[in-house]
C-alpha cells in the first residue's frame, strides 16, 4: 500500500529544519489559511528563531509565535503578514 501525500510537498519533512517555503506549504496546508514566504520571512525580520543553516525549527518557531501573541507583541504573528 503506498502513502498518499500532499502535492508540492517533499515525501519526508523534517520539523526541526524545514525551509521558509516548505514551512509555509505546510502551515497553509494544515492551518487552512494562506502562509506566504513573504509573511515567514517577515517574522525572522522580526526576530523568529532561525537555524544556523537558514532553515526553521517548526517547534521554536511556533513557541516564539505563541510568546509574542501572549505578551501582546503583534509583530509575533505570521498573521500580521
Amino acid at each position: 500500500m503506498s502513502e498518499k501525500r500532499e502535492p508540492g510537498l517533499p515525501s519526508a519533512l523534517n520539523p526541526n529544519a524545514l525551509t521558509v517555503a516548505d514551512a509555509a506549504r505546510l502551515l497553509s496546508r494544515a492551518g487552512g489559511w494562506l502562509i506566504t514566504e513573504e509573511m515567514i520571512e517577515g517574522d525572522l525580520d522580526s526576530g523568529a528563531p532561525e537555524n544556523a543553516d537558514g532553515t526553521m525549527n517548526l517547534v521554536h518557531y511556533a513557541a516564539w509565535l505563541v510568546k509574542g501573541l501572549s505578551s501582546g507583541d503583534r509583530s509575533a504573528s505570521i498573521a500580521s503578514g
